[in-house]
Formats: C-alpha cells, sequence, structure tokens
C-alpha cells in the first residue's frame, strides 16, 4: 500500500479531510421521523398524588467545530463522525482491535462458513487482480495467481483463479428511527449509491467488487473480483442506507439535500431533535432503538456545543454548561502551546475526571538507511549494529513520560501496539536503554573517540573515510511540543553516547513533501522523527521494499528509510495475503515483527495517548486504542446522581 492510498484511507475515512459540496444555511428545525416523541424541559402539571417526574438524561458535548455533513458518504469530518455514532450503531466495532458485529448477527469467519475461497473460470476479457494487485482486463501475457496460488503468465486459454465470498446475515430486529425494518435492500441500495459517488474509498471498494447479491430480508452476499484477496472482508458490507426514505431522490442531490445531511435516518440510540447552525445540535432518545429492551441508551439528550478553545471548554464544564470536552478541542491546545495546567489542576481538585487511553498513533525515530542514488553522505546507518548501539543509546522510557504534556504515554516496541491481538510480545528483539553495551558495540563497529573530543569518528569502518565524525542531523516537524522535548532528550542521549545530533524543525508542507525535493521522503536525511496513524491493522506493508520512495513509484510511498529485506518481505506479504482470523494470519503478522524488531529500520518509541475531560457524575464514558472517537459507546453514557 502506496503512502498515498494511507493517507487517503486515514484522513478520508477516519479524519474525513474530504468535504461535500457547500450547503446553503438552513434555520429551521429539521423534521423527526414519526413516531418519535420530542422530550420537553417543561414537566406537566403534577397534582398532589402523583409521583415526582424523573429528571431527564441530558448531557452537553463540547466539540472543536460545528460537523461539517451528518451523510455517511459526504466525507463527514471528525465532529460529524462524532455525532454518527449517536445515530448509527455499528454496523461493526472495533474495540482492543477486534472486530465486534453490532447489527449484523454474527461476524462472517472461515470457520462459520461464512467466508468461503472459491475457484471461478476466467478467460480473456475478465476483470481480474493481476499479481501487483491491480483491477485489468485479463489479457494476453497478463501475469496472475492462479486457484493453486501459483503466479502465471496468461495465455489466451480459460483458467481458474480463487475468488473470496462472503456472506453477511443481519440481526432481524434492526429498525430504522421510522421503525421501518433495517434490511438487506437497505445495504444494496447504499453499495449502489457508493457506485454514483465521487469518493475514493469507495471507488476502491467497488472496484475490488465484482457482484453483491441480496439473498433475502437479512442476507446479502459480497463477491471479490477473482484473485482479490482481502483479509478484512467484514468492512465490504455496505453501511445500510434507508431505501424507502432516499430511494426516489437523485444520488447528485443527496450530497446537499437536508434528509441526509442534517437530517439522516438512521438505526442508532438516537435521532436528531434540532440543529441551529453555529450554535448547537440536539439529539432526542430513539424509541425504536434495538437496544431499547436493555434499557439503552441511558441518557434521553445529547447537545454538541462549539467551542473554540480550552478553555472556554473548561470554564463551561465547571460552570455545568458541558459535561464532556472532546479529543480535538485538547489536541487543539497540545498543538497550539502543550499547556494543559489548567485542566491538570482541575482533575487534581476533583473537579474534572480526565480518561486517558493509548492511541494507534505511534511515534518513531527513522534512519536514513538507504539513500536517493545521488545523495553522497557518510553510511552512518546502513550496518544494523550501528542502529542496535543508537537504540540502546536512547532512553525511550524517559522520552515516554517527559514528551507528552498529560501523563506518561505507551511505550512502543514495534508498529503494533501491546493491546493489540497480533502483537507478537516475547518473540520480539529488544534493544533496551543501555548505554554501557552501546558504547561497546559502537567500539567494535570502529566508532570510537580516539581524539578526545566528545565525538567519535570513524577507524576502518566499512564504506566511511577514517576520522569521519559521527555528527548526524535530525528532521522534525515544527510546531509539535512533544517533538521539541523528544528531540532535547535524543540530544542528550547521543551525546552521551558519543554521537553529536543537530536538529532542524521544518514545517508540516515540507516535511511530509514527496521526493525527489522532500527530505524525508525522498530519502535525504540521516535520521527523522514523526508519527504515523494506524488503524485497526498491523501495518507491516509499511516498510515493504516494493514501498521505498522512488521515481517508479512516483515518491508516494512509506518506506522511507530505505529498508529491504527479502526475509521482512516474504512474512509481511504472506501475512497480508493470510485470511483474518487464521492461525497463519497471525503467524505471519508476529514473524514480520520479529525481522523487524531485529534489522531496525526505525526506533519505536511510543504510542500517543488520547485524553478527554468529562464532568464528575458523568459515567460510561471509554477511550480505546483501536477507536478514534470518543463517543463510539454513547449508547452507555449515564448521568449518575450526587450519591454515586
Amino acid at each position: 500500500m502506496n503512502r498515498l492510498t494511507i493517507i487517503m484511507l486515514l484522513l478520508c475515512a477516519i479524519v474525513a479531510a474530504c468535504k461535500p459540496p457547500a450547503i446553503e444555511p438552513i434555520a429551521t428545525t429539521p423534521s423527526l421521523p414519526t413516531g418519535v416523541p420530542l422530550p420537553t424541559d417543561t414537566p406537566a402539571e403534577v397534582t398532589a398524588d402523583a409521583p415526582t417526574p424523573i429528571p431527564l438524561q441530558e448531557i452537553t458535548i463540547c466539540q472543536a467545530d460545528e460537523p461539517n455533513t451528518l451523510f455517511v458518504y459526504g466525507g463527514p469530518s471528525r465532529t460529524a463522525r462524532n455525532v454518527l455514532e449517536t445515530l448509527y450503531d455499528g454496523p461493526v466495532d472495533i474495540r482492543g482491535y477486534q472486530f465486534y458485529p453490532i447489527i449484523l448477527d454474527s461476524l462472517p469467519t472461515v470457520d462459520n462458513g461464512d467466508v468461503t475461497i472459491g475457484e471461478v473460470s476466467v478467460s480473456a476479457g475478465s476483470t481480474v487482480v493481476n499479481a501487483d494487485g491491480a483491477v485489468v482486463n485479463l489479457g494476453a501475457g497478463a501475469t496472475v495467481v492462479d486457484a493453486s496460488a501459483n503466479q502465471v503468465e496468461y495465455n489466451d486459454e480459460p483458467l481458474n483463479m480463487a475468488q473470496m465470498i462472503v456472506t453477511f446475515t443481519l440481526r432481524a430486529d434492526v429498525t430504522w428511527a421510522d421503525g421501518q425494518p433495517v434490511t438487506a435492500d437497505d445495504s444494496h441500495f447504499s453499495y449502489e449509491l457508493a457506485g454514483q459517488i465521487h469518493n475514493p474509498v469507495l471507488e476502491r471498494m467497488r472496484r475490488y467488487t465484482q457482484d453483491y447479491v441480496v439473498v433475502d430480508n437479512t442476507t446479502v452476499v459480497w463477491k471479490g473480483v477473482p484473485g482479490y484477496h482481502e483479509p478484512f472482508y467484514h468492512l465490504y458490507f455496505y453501511q445500510p442506507l434507508p431505501r424507502h426514505a432516499l430511494g426516489t431522490t437523485d444520488p447528485d442531490q443527496l450530497l446537499s439535500a437536508e434528509v441526509t445531511q442534517r437530517n439522516p435516518l438512521g438505526w442508532g440510540a438516537f435521532v436528531v431533535e434540532e440543529w441551529v447552525d453555529g450554535q448547537y445540535l440536539t439529539l432526542v432518545r430513539n424509541p425504536h432503538y434495538f437496544r431499547a429492551p436493555e434499557g439503552l441508551p441511558y441518557l434521553d439528550r445529547i447537545t454538541f456545543r462549539t467551542v473554540p478553545n480550552l478553555q472556554q471548554a473548561l470554564n463551561d464544564l465547571l460552570s455545568g454548561t458541558c459535561d464532556l470536552i472532546t479529543q480535538d478541542i485538547i489536541e487543539r491546545r497540545v498543538i497550539e502551546n502543550g499547556d494543559l495546567a489548567p485542566l491538570l489542576e482541575a482533575a487534581d481538585a476533583g473537579k474534572v475526571q480526565l480518561i486517558q487511553s493509548p492511541s494507534s498513533e505511534w511515534e518513531h525515530l527513522d534512519f536514513g538507511i538507504t539513500p536517493a542514488e545521488w545523495i553522497r553522505r557518510p553510511d552512518f546507518f546502513g550496518d544494523v549494529r550501528v542502529r542496535h548501539a543508537v537504540a540502546m543509546c536512547i532512553h525511550r522510557e524517559r522520552i515516554a513520560g517527559e514528551a507528552v504534556p498529560f501523563g506518561e504515554a505507551s511505550l512502543a516496541s514495534s508498529y503494533v501496539a501491546t493491546e493489540h491481538p497480533l502483537y507478537a510480545g516475547d518473540e520480539l528483539y529488544r534493544w533496551d536503554y543501555n548505554p554501557s553495551e552501546a558504547l561497546a558495540l559502537l567500539d567494535d563497529v570502529g566508532w570510537r573517540d580516539e581524539d578526545g573530543d566528545g565525538i567519535r569518528e570513524a577507524h576502518s569502518v566499512a564504506g566511511i573515510d577514517n576520522g569521519t565524525p559521527f555528527s548526524v542531523t535530525l528532521l522534525t516537524n515544527t510546531g509539535n511540543l512533544a517533538h521539541e522535548r523528544t528531540a532535547r532528550i535524543l540530544q542528550e542521549n547521543f551525546s552521551a553516547c558519543g554521537i553529536g545530533l543537530s536538529v532542524e524543525y521544518m514545517p508540516d508542507w515540507e516535511f511530509f513533501a514527496d521526493g525527489p525535493n522532500g527530505l524525508v521522503f525522498g530519502r535525504q536525511f540521516d535520521l527523522a522523527l514523526f508519527s504515523w496513524l494506524n488503524d485497526f491493522q498491523a501495518q507491516c506493508g509499511l516498510y515493504l521494499s516494493e514501498a521505498i520512495p522512488s521515481a517508479s513509484n512516483l515518491w508516494a510511498t512509506t518506506n522511507n528509510p530505505g529498508y529491504a529485506s527479502d526475509e521482512y518481505d516474504a512474512a509481511c506479504h504472506a501475512a497480508l495475503k493470510a485470511t483474518y482470523g487464521t492461525s497463519a494470519y497471525e503467524s505471519y503478522h508476529r514473524e514480520a515483527q520479529r525481522i523487524f524488531s531485529y534489522d531496525l529500520p526505525v526506533v519505536p518509541l511510543y504510542f500517543v495517548p488520547q485524553l478527554v475531560a468529562v464532568r464528575p457524575g458523568i459515567s460510561g464514558v471509554q477511550l480505546d486504542p483501536s477507536q478514534h472517537l470518543e463517543l463510539w459507546n454513547v449508547e452507555m453514557f449515564e448521568v449518575l446522581s450526587q450519591s454515586e
């Protein structure tokens, strides 16, 4: 997977940077689906013998920005996706980096027979996936993988290829907020719309889908293009959209229609009550919620407010006009100046609850192993022993404890989090902080300080002129307090090991620029410090040899160290081709991590923590390392009484 694809998937599908067409402000209150009662703050008149009314369970959530759209295919922003969590539940949740069915009867697996790899005959002109993973029309000379997993060249004769088929079965008790059942046909309607809306993620899904067939009211079958293997086949269940409400609307109009943009019909715990532009968005309990028999949701009403900065949000929380401050407000303050003192002081005083968890974003220090062909510089990090020594010079525990302005970050030993079920654990090579061993190893390689100036120089180091000082430059991006703190610690650590380290800060646009002009992704650096935002996957593909940025891939790939290992490539490719949940899937991913931890093209530092602030008395708010949103379990939020 190239860097462009990862950025599109993460930004468009996760943080949703893709924006829909502009929508004219609508001041009117959207109408509720039929049968949805409208809560009122004014209790009915109570007679002397009547019981005291139970107060409504209400909370106000403060976010940094107003939602840009509530249409799932409209490129929802991060704040919009929080609101969408209240309107839709599932279809599949990810918790602890594992999949859980929500509106599906069960999760399709190979073991339960809902995932099969069959054989299909293809011939000239058939749409297939070739050996490079591209969708093509089969023709003479094309290289494909046949049903026996052999790479062959097509010679105009019919041949058999593998085809993945996945059966999805909906729960029978899920209904839309208007009481109509959610059906397999609604999922097929979503599939139809996906083919008519310009969106890179949707276009890719459709490209690798041969067919999407409704079997009955609750069952739909996805068929992949022959030759395509998708480890995360769960993602090919198209989120249902209500055909009975949207089926007569032109797809182009859906991108600007009120019924999709501001008041969509969902099946989740809440429905839209009122949206006043620039002020608030209020949602109320959905009486047709399929989990209502469980007493869910606990809340009756949620109000979203836009608050531009942390200080105002904290003041509102302390005054009772805000109950939850979302991550985006806190992150904005951290990026600006890292000053969270007022929030931390309020927490120490018991006025605020701080809820923290590791995220899937991991910070790492990258070695420039293989520079671009035209770069002439000493090969400081080509020898793996030097990389091991440098890793042992770095006090990662100190970095994890001091880099982030709040709390302690979770130490990273791999590109996979310790909470992930694929984490290799004891199989990993470890290079813990050990300066004395690091110094001895550098001496053995030939990096010694014989002139007594405090900087080691080369003495019979392969490929490096004698006397070359071990002085390198670290590149990182500006405006990031955690990077500044990390860089200072690295300078201290490197100095203690006799390595000179200067730091160069660059604006984001320059730091992340594609090659050949970009220094980091043009492979023109000694050391680089930045983070990758993972999703639920074990991202071994970041460091495949074919992902080394070069002219042949337009420099739009991810392996900026220039790391190349046949052994690692074989393990990672096998892992990516294995089916999710199988023993092969797990073992190959762990093997890739084991090789990576020895070769060490990057030093994993820590997983960036995520943080929300909640008013005391609010229960149920949980952060999950594999979730980018804090409202993933909003149906469990609850207002407790003072006695609790």
